[in-house]
């Protein structure tokens, strides 16, 4: 008899085996029979009544009877006779070409019920295949045959006649499975079949009281039933176990990363009455919130400890996050450790050290005339960089003269070389992949693992936080600065009320005339840039299209500056300088301002094709402005109609400043497949049942129990079977490097 644990050579042969392995990467039992039903089809259905028809280039499986039959002709010499059957009407109409029709014609005729299998395409609407894989269910003729990949579905039970023997197929329902053009949905049913016919009954990996306080079924009837059971209620029954079991095993993984560093060795570093960050709090020109207040003592505390701190710190665009992140390195600093702040462009980069030196003053003047005793050096290191500039910056940080270094994935290369790194900080989480501060984590003397903190102005629903960043524990910060001012946001939906943007224009004259600034949003830089976003009505305006239309219209007669990604860094933090100095009165620009710019001037901000960007994107961008004394407004302006689905969404962005209640929105929008294809591994994360959307319960229960049982038994078999399908691959290997 087989286990999970087989490999499926052994099982199904060579050829089979090898198929599976190559379009799936399956290998084993366990790999197979989690390769679980996309869908459902019954009876005479064609597609599910509510279903959206296929998209072109899928592959399906189709149950219906031949309406129509008929026998062409090609155009070309030599002419050759081709066979096309309709099934279904109106909408529902597919139609199918087989082009070995002097063996068909006399056999696929009016009535015929039958099943398809191939890949879908389309002309004037129509949905079509182009010889498939079929197989003769019920024929006038009594004659039952079919396509060779799905005569293996029956059982291998062929009769001394030929004829194939119907038993596989007297059901209310078959599973459909995803599928290629090498590997057919029903290729795959008949391997699952082949496989439960000799499966031993499947231990259950979680204990009996588990399972039976939560009412699921036990694991072998899920895994089988989700695959043959003809009942929905049996089918929703082992849903909810795999989900449960999706849920568990992400946890179990997770418990394991959090706890397999207790052993490791972090930088202590207790709080120093008469360091620089007690120096810094004396000289800070304002007050901490209670919020920051409340965040730092939690992290001065663990950064006095052995072990090394996992922290996520999310909060509102300006809830200040980084003056939290500075006092932090410079307890680190105090002793005797380097800090690394990683930010995903260089833009942030050097705005966060321009702002990191203002707050220090003379405490960031190690060397230098008026230096503070006890000073440290701010360094900074981008990739455009001249080669001496950063031959310097890698002298002074190897010396250990830099004790905080700010840089993008330029402080990832070999070349840069830590003294006695032992605190990371890194900026806006989901613009780098865990790769990617492991690198830098490595930085670290041998033996010593670095503190680790992650901040994010995109707020991160819970689920995402239990899951996504379960390694890492989280603090909030809610509370905005005093004295903030509050952003009303408007949608202008330009096909409508075109008279709108006009006054939008105007707008801007009216504040800069008051002696601001506003922002001018664009989603492409020229031609050459690829659209984003939804693709529905005219195209996106490009920033460079956009600046030369308003220097020479609605906003001639003001000083415009022009900023995009594609400009050389020196042209890039020369506009931004001078936009930051009050030398240019309107910034038109891509999104390269939208993380981390800080101009507390700019009091305005209009966003063109607002449909192009995402919800979270959005709250982004409209972070630039209420940075400063005046209140601010925020134009959304998309030329989609206001009842269209991204009309909806902008006007629930304009609806609300709360980043949190819009990042659950984006959640539910996106759904979890953009949420978890992260950069954080090669290959996106496959959940086949756990919902981020819909599931908080079970995540939430899943956690706890994953936390009690791992503090019981960390080597518990059961878990770790289950945890195998995130740890096990490069699917989720972050787990393990996070």
């Amino acid at each position: 008899m087989v286990g999970l644990t087989d490999r499926l050579d052994g099982i199904l042969g060579g050829k089979a085996a090898g198929l599976l392995d190559e379009v799936f990467a399956i290998r084993t039992v366990d790999d197979l029979l989690r390769h679980y039903p996309r869908k459902y089809i019954h009876g005479m259905s064609v597609w599910g009544e509510d279903e959206v028809p296929p998209e072109e280039g899928e592959h399906i499986t189709l149950v219906g009877e031949i309406d129509k039959a008929e026998v062409r002709w090609t155009n070309r010499q030599p002419k050759r006779e081709y066979l096309v059957i309709t099934l279904g009407k109106g909408r529902r109409k597919v139609t199918a070409t087989f082009f070995n029709a002097k063996y068909l014609k006399k056999e696929l005729v009016e009535g015929v019920r039958l099943m398809l299998s191939g890949e879908v395409g389309f002309f004037k609407s129509n949905m079509q295949l182009t010889h498939p894989d079929f197989l003769v269910l019920e024929s006038p003729k009594g004659r039952v045959f079919g396509s060779k990949s799905l005569k293996a579905i029956a059982d291998s039970s062929t009769s001394q006649s030929g004829e194939l023997s119907m038993a596989a197929f007297e059901r209310d329902f078959f599973p459909i499975y995803a599928a290629s053009s090498k590997l057919q949905s029903w290729d795959i049913y008949a391997c699952v079949q082949q496989v439960l016919a000799v499966l031993d009954p499947i231990p259950d990996p979680l204990p009996k009281g588990v399972v039976r306080q939560r009412g699921l079924v036990s694991e072998d009837e899920a895994l089988r039933a989700i695959h043959v059971a003809e009942k929905e209620a049996e089918r929703e029954a082992a849903r909810e176990r795999l989900t449960f079991d999706e849920a568990v095993g992400m946890q179990w993984a997770l418990a394991g990363r959090r706890h397999g560093e207790l052993s490791e060795s972090g930088p202590p570093a207790p709080y120093r009455d008469d360091g620089l960050a007690a120096a810094l709090m004396q000289r800070m020109p304002f007050e901490l919130t209670a919020g920051q207040r409340e965040v730092l003592g939690v992290v001065t505390e663990e950064l006095a400890a052995t072990k090394p701190m996992n922290r996520l710190l999310q909060g509102e665009v300006g809830s200040g996050k980084t003056i939290v992140s500075v006092l932090a390195m410079l307890q680190m600093v105090d002793a005797g450790y380097q800090c690394a702040l990683l930010a995903p462009t260089e833009v942030l980069a050097a705005q966060h050290a321009q702002s990191i030196r203002a707050v220090l003053g003379p405490l960031a003047m190690a060397g230098q005339l008026g230096g503070a005793e006890g000073a440290t050096r701010v360094a900074l290191l981008t990739g455009s960089m001249s080669a001496a500039q950063k031959r310097q910056v890698r002298d002074e940080v190897a010396s250990g003269e830099a004790g905080i270094v700010i840089g993008t994935h330029a402080l990832l290369q070999d070349a840069v070389e830590f003294k006695q790194l032992g605190f990371v900080v890194v900026d806006e989480q989901h613009r780098f992949g865990v790769e990617q501060r492991d690198r830098l984590r490595a930085k670290a003397p041998q033996g010593l693992t670095p503190h680790l903190l992650v901040m994010t102005a995109t707020p991160i629903p819970r689920t995402v936080a239990l899951t996504v960043y379960g390694d890492l524990e989280t603090s909030t910060l809610r509370e905005l600065p005093r004295g903030r001012q509050p952003i009303t946001t408007n949608t202008i939906f330009i096909t409508d009320k075109p008279q709108w943007l006009a006054r939008a224009w105007a707008r801007i004259n009216e504040e800069v005339g008051a002696g601001r600034q506003a922002y001018v949003v664009a989603s492409r830089i020229d031609e050459d840039d690829k659209p984003t976003g939804e693709q529905a009505g005219p195209p996106a305006e490009t920033v460079v299209a956009l600046y030369e239309r308003l220097r020479h219209g609605a906003l001639a007669g003001l000083r415009l500056g022009l900023m995009h990604g594609r400009l050389p860094a020196d042209e890039k933090d020369a506009v931004m300088a001078a936009f930051r100095a009050g030398d240019i009165d309107v910034l038109v620009c891509t999104t390269v301002i939208e993380v981390g710019v800080d101009v507390p001037n700019a009091t305005m901000m209009v966003v063109m094709d607002a449909d192009r960007f995402g919800i979270s994107q959005l709250h982004q961008l409209r972070g630039r402005i209420g940075r400063g004394a005046h209140a601010s407004l925020c134009l959304l302006a998309t030329k989609l109609p206001e009842g269209s689905k991204a009309g909806a969404r902008l006007t629930a962005v304009a609806g609300t400043l709360d980043g949190f209640a819009l990042a659950d929105l984006d959640l539910q929008e996106r759904r979890e497949g953009d949420v978890l294809g992260l950069n954080q591994s090669g290959r996106p994360i496959t959940l086949r049942f756990l919902s981020l959307a819909d599931h908080l319960d079970v995540i939430t229960d899943a956690r706890e129990l994953a936390q009690s049982m791992y503090a019981r038994n960390p080597d518990d078999k059961g878990m770790a079977i289950l945890a195998g399908q995130f740890t096990g691959t490069d699917r989720i290997d972050y787990l393990d490097k996070a």
